[in-house]
């Protein structure tokens, strides 16, 4: 059995960008708070191992800490 190898002296280096990961493009649709609070002044959203805390303050402002 042999194996199907390309000798690196053949291989093409990448480049920078091609060595980046790539991020998705930007979601032309975007979520609407009320969507996301359901009538709630805050919730809280389980990000990996943390929790962020997002309030809807009196200013009408959003605010996400940790």
């Amino acid at each position: 059995m042999t194996a199907n190898v390309t000798p690196l002296s053949k291989v093409e280096p990448l480049s920078l960008r091609d060595r980046l990961p790539q991020r998705p493009a930007f979601a032309e649709e975007a979520l609407d708070s009320e969507t996301l609070l359901r009538g709630q002044r805050e919730i809280l959203i389980r990000h990996g191992d943390k929790v962020y805390r997002l309030r809807h303050t009196s200013n009408d402002k959003l605010i996400l800490t940790k």
